[in-house]
């Protein structure tokens, strides 16, 4: 990620007064109190990355114990994670109070079992059933499920879930978290199919099959993301891109992007 912290600087010949004549000059970044980045490479990173920075400069103050968690280990995982805030890095203690927080970060108190700890690029953080409880905790429902699909899509496994709810009993948001749990699905393929599947479920739709295969006389047609057999009705998210021209069997799913299509006859 090209990271200067002030301790290498130093190492390598460079004072405080230089870095700071550097970031005053455009020519570095100042992500956090003693880490550093070249401006122009900075500049050039997405929010994504950009955090990623801010998480990795937050694991290098915050020192050891403390394990990135909440929307930051979401990003450090590589999830999909378009509605999370990501303006504040989230770090765990696993210690039972202490926490506190800033504007651009969050030190949560909670205990943290080895088990929900993994490395990634030598940085402690939860792990992907770990990150996603949390995230179903604190999160809106709808982030949650984007959250949960990406993660079974990565591998997370539905019983090192079961455990996670275990070990976070009685913490707030577990209602929620439990019914986050029991609706996600590694067959919803983007954060749009994830977020059409809420959508479903909030206008009382039939539960689809995803990512079905649509076969004429034993030739493959198609797969398609959602699909009724029982109303003989297939649905795709941002379909319009896949069919396109008049037919009245069409229609748009309501508040979602999702092209629902009904043979005729």
């Amino acid at each position: 990620m090209g990271i200067l912290t002030r301790a290498q600087a130093h190492r390598d010949g460079t004072s405080d007064a230089q870095l700071q004549r550097a970031v005053r000059r455009g020519e570095l970044y100042r992500i956090a109190a003693g880490i550093y980045m070249r401006a122009d490479h900075f500049r050039e990173l997405d929010e994504r990355a950009r955090h990623r920075c801010a998480v990795l400069a937050a694991a290098e103050t915050c020192g050891p114990g403390a394990i990135v968690s909440h929307a930051s280990a979401a990003v450090m995982h590589g999830l999909d994670c378009g509605g999370l805030r990501l303006g504040t890095v989230h770090m765990t203690r696993n210690r039972c109070s202490g926490g506190r927080k800033s504007r651009t970060l969050h030190l949560h108190p909670a205990v943290v079992p080895p088990e929900e700890v993994v490395l990634i690029d030598g940085v402690a953080t939860t792990s992907l059933a770990r990150t996603f409880v949390d995230l179903a905790r604190t999160t809106s429902f709808e982030n949650a499920v984007v959250i949960g699909d990406c993660a079974l899509r990565r591998g997370m496994r539905r019983e090192d879930v079961d455990a996670s709810l275990d070990h976070a009993r009685g913490r707030l948001g577990m209602s929620r978290a439990r019914v986050a749990a029991e609706f996600i699905e590694p067959g919803a393929e983007s954060p749009g199919e994830s977020i059409s599947r809420v959508r479903m479920r909030d206008d009382r739709w039939p539960k689809p099959t995803l990512q079905h295969e649509i076969r004429h006389g034993g030739r493959f047609i198609g797969r398609v993301d959602f699909f009724w057999k029982e109303h003989g009705v297939v649905g795709e998210f941002d379909g319009m891109v896949k069919y396109r021209g008049d037919n009245p069997g069409r229609a748009v799913l309501p508040r979602s992007r999702a092209l629902i299509v009904q043979p005729r006859g």
